[in-house]
This record gives C-alpha cells, structure tokens and sequence, in this order.
C-alpha cells in the first residue's frame, strides 16, 4: 500500500471516530441531565463495550484474543488508563457545558508532541508545530471560550478535564507502542476489559445494570457503548497505526467542530462567525499535518513536467 493510500485510511479513519465521539458526548449529556451519575456511565459503557467486543472477536477473529504472558503488565497499564479517560471526560461533561470539556480535553495533541520530541526523540517539523497550534486554537474558538464566562466554569469540572487530556495523551502513546505488535482490535478488546474489571470493582458489580433506567435512556447507552466507543477508539488505532500518534491527535480535534455542526443541525444552536473561524483554523491545521503525503503524491506529476 502506498504511503499516499495509507494516509489517506489513517486520516479517513480518525475523523470519523471524532464524529462518533462527538454524538456520544451529546448522548452522554442527554443522560446526565436525566439523572444518569456519571460512575454509573462509565460502568455501563465499559462493561456494554467490553462485552460486545468479545463476543465479536470470539466469533470473527479469536486469532485476535491472543497475547504474550509477558505483555499482560502493559495490558493491565492500558486498562487501568482507559478507565481514567473514560471516567475523567464523562465526569467533565456532567460538570460543565460539553464543548468547554471538549476543549480541555483536546490540549491532549500538544503533550502528545511533547512526549514524542523529548522522551522519543522524534523531531518535530515547523509544519507540525503550526498544525498542533493551529488545531488548539481552532478548539479554543469552536467551544466559544473567548467569553469570559469560561471562567466562572466549575472548578471541579476544569480540573478533570485537564486530568482527561493528560490519561488521553498517556493512552494514545501508549496504544501506538503496543501497535507494534499487536493489532488495534486486541489493544482495543483488552484495554477495555482491564477498564470494565477496574469499574465493576469500585462500584458494585454490575450495578449500574439494574438501576431501573426507562427504554429511551436504554438507547443512548448502548449507543455510547457500541457507537460511541467500540467503533471509534477502533478507528482511532488504526489512525495512530497509519499516521503515528501526534497526527491522529490533531486530527482527533474535528470532534468539537462536529459537535457544534450536530449542536446547530439538531437543536438550531447558531455558531457566531468567531466559531466559524476556529472549525476553519482545525480544518486548515489537519490539511497542513498532510503537506508531506501531498508532496510525496505530486512528485511523479512535477517530475513529468520537468521531463516534459
């Protein structure tokens, strides 16, 4: 497969699972507001998930259920991590307006980059550095944070969703590192595993279960659990396995644009023309991060010329 086709696959896959993510934090907003806690959310959404994704694989791939002895540690590490981002972003939603969370949430892409430039050693081009910029302040005017009632936000709120764009930046780079060897759908299988062992062990098991919540309620849980984790962290490991890590973060930032397009098709919510401007600025970024896959495609075409 030529770079040009594997990028395009990379990319492709990563802004659909920001879609995906961005009508699951609606739907997760819609529950709160019902009265759904968001302990019991998080036990929902990775034991529904957890158990969905084994029985697919256990009928369709079980070459995929299997891992080395030796790796069970990093699995352990993956799970306990992605109960953190699960619960760290869900709690941040029910503190605060979903967008602000978004946005706290997508400083992610910059400890990303950080992580790779001094722990990795990898260098990061001047394209890449205005591509992460651009994309944090594209975030920063899509959410509407240049109102000054940012500030008056929940505490509490802010806090975790800091703590979530950190456990987020921890589990990119760390599912990048087991895609060496493993494919994205057993990272996937056993992170969530670890994440639903980790919340049926702090809340009662299965609780979350048989807390009496009507058919409506019903419907967007699973929709969070299947559409609105399964699918897209599935899609956002083949994105980090085609395109690294840093790139699939960025890339990852579409979500609170498509949230604000959804906000408007599906409730008349009027973005103001600053708004506009940041879901320009992230699309702009992203399209910067695949100058290099565009001049790799255009080179036969500029040699013909200069043959010509």
């Amino acid at each position: 497969m030529s770079e040009l086709r594997t990028a395009r696959i990379g990319y492709g896959s990563v802004v659909l699972a920001a879609l995906l993510w961005a009508l699951s934090g609606n739907a997760a907003k819609v529950l709160f507001l019902q009265g759904v806690s968001p302990f019991h959310l998080v036990q929902l959404r990775t034991t529904i998930a957890a158990t969905f994704l084994v029985a697919a694989l256990f009928l369709f791939r079980r070459d995929l259920l299997k891992i080395s002895r030796k790796d069970i540690p990093y699995f352990v590490l993956l799970g306990v991590v992605l109960a953190a981002v699960q619960f760290t972003y869900l709690y941040t939603i029910s503190k605060i307006p979903v967008a602000a969370a978004i946005l706290i949430q997508y400083q992610s892409p910059a400890l990303i980059a950080l992580h790779a430039h001094f722990v990795r050693k990898r260098s990061l081009s001047l394209l890449a550095v205005a591509a992460i910029a651009g994309a944090i302040a594209g975030c920063y005017l899509m959410a509407g944070a240049y109102n000054v009632k940012l500030f008056s936000l929940n505490r509490e709120g802010i806090v975790f969703g800091l703590a979530s764009a950190a456990v987020f930046a921890v589990y990119t780079v760390k599912s990048e590192e087991g895609m060496r060897i493993y494919s994205g759908w057993t990272l996937l299988l056993y992170a969530l595993l670890g994440a639903a062992i980790v919340w049926n062990v702090l809340l009662p098991p299965f609780g979350a279960f048989v807390a009496g919540y009507n058919i409506l309620s019903w419907g967007y849980i699973l929709y969070i659990g299947i559409f609105g984790t399964i699918l897209p962290f599935g899609l956002y490991h083949a994105g980090i396995r085609a395109i690294e890590a840093t790139q699939a973060s960025v890339t990852a930032t579409l979500e609170p644009v498509f949230a604000g397009i959804l906000a408007y098709a599906l409730f008349g919510e009027v973005l103001e023309p600053l708004q506009l401007a940041g879901a320009c600025l992230v699309m702009a970024s992203i399209i910067l991060l695949q100058v290099r896959h565009l001049r790799c495609s255009l080179k036969p075409l500029l040699k013909m010329f200069k043959g010509g």
